[in-house]
């Protein structure tokens, strides 16, 4: 019985270990798979005065063999405003993601978007910095 057990798990687990590499997708590693490459993955506005906008662009270099179609861009919270390149991204080609933070509230921040693409896993950008309170402007002039 133990024989027969043993076989019985061997079987698959040899099936798993000769079958292609695959992502966390489970989607098979090949070079037909569209791919690109960030040139930075995180951006740090550092000190960013409180009720001005702030906004990067994250650019990427389309390096698969296949067009990279980036289909949703979604921020973590609604304070932060994804936009990206709609149509395919041929091959040495550049697209964007552009993120723009409201920087509404005071504080140190650390926002995620999360980039949905047809190269089979998600890409994580993040942004992040201080909002720095708003100066004011009842302050006493000098004379």
């Amino acid at each position: 019985m133990k024989k027969f057990l043993f076989a019985f798990l061997l079987v698959p687990a040899i099936t798993f270990a000769q079958s292609p590499a695959t992502n966390a997708n489970n989607v098979p590693k090949t070079p037909d798979i569209p791919q690109f490459q960030f040139n930075e993955d995180t951006w740090d506005f550092g000190n960013i005065p409180m009720g001005i906008p702030a906004t990067h662009v994250f650019e990427y270099t389309s390096t698969g063999k296949n067009p990279v179609v980036v289909s949703q861009a979604t921020a973590s919270c609604g304070c932060t405003t994804p936009t990206w390149t709609k149509e395919p991204v041929p091959n040495g080609k550049k697209g964007s993601i552009s993120v723009t933070y409201n920087a509404a509230r005071e504080g140190s921040f650390v926002k995620t978007v999360t980039v949905l693409s047809n190269t089979g896993e998600p890409k994580y950008l993040t942004i992040k910095g201080t909002v720095l309170p708003k100066k004011e402007d009842n302050a006493p002039q000098q004379k």
